[in-house]
């Protein structure tokens, strides 16, 4: 997957903020599915951490996901989880635990002042480069 630019559409972009605002006191983390070079679909997954600092994806939820996207006949097109903090870009953690290169990191804030409450990134060899997120309907 070429990452310089992806597109989003709008529902799923709102649904990425309002998930971000459920508990906006803990990271919350996910999987995005889509297709043709759109993602389309949000899948949630538990913070197997509960953490204001961290998230994880415990494996036995992580292969659900992965399932699930395939039986939608779907790729899996990135990884989103929240900063509490409000600060939506990678983390130290982020770029040492970034072990999918062609994955779009999304960076959800839950703060409603956030000037973009979601960035997308990507994380290759701890180099990180925001990616231009294209909203389509």
């Amino acid at each position: 997957m070429v990452l310089g630019l992806i597109r989003i559409r709008q529902a799923i972009l709102a649904e990425l903020s309002a998930q971000a605002r459920l508990e906006p006191e803990l990271e919350c983390c996910g999987l995005l599915g889509g297709r043709e070079g759109v993602i389309t679909r949000i899948f949630p997954a538990a913070n197997a951490l509960s953490s204001a600092s961290a998230y994880e994806i415990a494996a036995k939820d992580l292969f659900r996901l992965i399932r699930a996207i395939r039986a939608e006949g779907l790729d899996q097109m990135g990884i989103y989880h929240s900063h509490p903090d409000g600060k939506n870009e990678p983390s130290a953690r982020d770029i040492e635990q970034a072990y999918y290169p062609d994955a779009a990191y999304f960076i959800l804030s839950p703060h409603a002042w956030a000037l973009k409450p979601v960035r997308a990134f990507s994380i290759r060899e701890s180099r990180v480069t925001e990616i231009e997120i294209q909203v389509v309907e």
